[in-house]
């Protein structure tokens, strides 16, 4: 059940006229239409914080965790432009979600969201959406991927990073058309008790729960006015070998992981489902060329390959055991440089 729409209000200062902001530099000649604040080229986004539960009170709202690839939708007078969360333009891997962000109607705007392919329930696939770019390094757009958008930075000069997050959501529900065929579509308030709120997610095998500060203005980093809640741990780790399969005439049996520790690396166990016989094959290929006699984890064994620490594996996992390997570990996919991916950090540093 989600919270029904509520007018959109206009932005009211204490003495409830309207509230407009002034220039803070001359009118840009690229943009001579725009009345209030200058257009960012780029917003460094806000990140969630890693939280074991979920946080009770009116001042929270909460959303469902999507799985897939973050991105700002940079709306402007010559077109659109995709910006990957590493600061790289996507614009041509994603053209169903330009073309769409094309028709919303509005001169400028940056919509903050993810990217997903959804599976047959519903749910934010991440090996699918890897699959329809091509897998790492691929080339392929993504015509199946739609963008969830979850916040509204700027729009119609109006620069919305200082305005607090229940004002940017009206505004964004007033911009995006109702819908679940739309290639651009509205990640939903979940109104549950907050007590009720993971297992629900959880027995729907979804990703987890985002807690917002509904009274914060937009603030890039991990700040914590954002945070999140996991069902099923998911983090990056490092390649940095595979055991050859027994059955499989030297295939790829398992992936070794590893993490980091400041500037160590510390190898944190295996990975030997999740993986398809093309991603397998695909890994075995790649990792082949990376061989070498000089790994960053002095591992031993007749079967074992070692290479060099290139490749970046999505792995979900259902804890840790007592020797620092990951427990029921199953691998998702690899993780793109341009999607700012970020190997676990062994003393705590976890990303979005």
């Amino acid at each position: 059940m989600t919270r029904p729409r509520r007018p959109i209000l206009p932005l009211l200062d204490e003495s409830h006229s309207t509230l407009q902001s002034r220039p803070i530099r001359k009118r840009d000649p690229d943009q001579p239409s725009l009345p209030f604040d200058p257009m960012p080229s780029r917003v460094e986004p806000c990140l969630a914080l890693l939280k074991p539960t979920v946080p009770v009170g009116p001042d929270w709202l909460y959303e469902v965790k999507l799985d897939g690839y973050r991105l700002a939708i940079h709306i402007e007078p010559k077109g659109v432009r995709i910006i990957t969360r590493g600061g790289h333009d996507w614009t041509h891997r994603f053209p169903t979600i330009a073309a769409a962000a094309r028709k919303l109607g509005v001169r400028t705007a940056i919509l903050d969201g993810e990217a997903v392919v959804l599976d047959d329930h519903g749910r934010s696939d991440f090996g699918a959406l890897q699959r329809s770019l091509g897998g790492r390094g691929g080339r392929r757009v993504s015509a199946e991927s739609i963008l969830v958008a979850f916040d509204l930075l700027y729009l119609d000069g109006h620069d919305l990073t200082g305005t607090e997050l229940d004002v940017r959501r009206h505004l964004l529900e007033d911009l995006i058309p109702d819908g679940d065929d739309q290639t651009i579509r509205i990640s939903e308030e979940i109104d549950l008790p907050a007590e009720e709120l993971l297992e629900h997610a959880c027995h729907r095998h979804l990703e987890g729960i985002i807690a917002k500060h509904r009274d914060r203005p937009y603030r890039s980093g991990r700040t914590g006015d954002w945070l999140k809640i996991k069902c099923v741990q998911s983090e990056s780790f490092m390649i940095v070998g595979y055991e050859q399969s027994v059955s499989a005439g030297g295939g790829i049996g398992s992936l070794l992981l590893a993490g980091r520790r400041g500037l160590d690396w510390i190898y944190v166990g295996s990975v030997g489902t999740g993986f398809t016989a093309s991603d397998a094959e695909y890994l075995k290929k790649t990792l082949d060329r990376l061989k070498t006699s000089r790994p960053v984890v002095p591992l031993k064994g007749k079967r074992l390959v070692l290479v060099q620490p290139t490749l970046i594996a999505e792995i979900e996992f259902r804890g840790w055991t007592d020797d620092g390997n990951l427990r029921h570990a199953s691998y998702k996919g690899l993780r793109e440089v341009q999607d700012n991916a970020a190997v676990f950090d062994m003393n705590g540093t976890m990303r979005s």
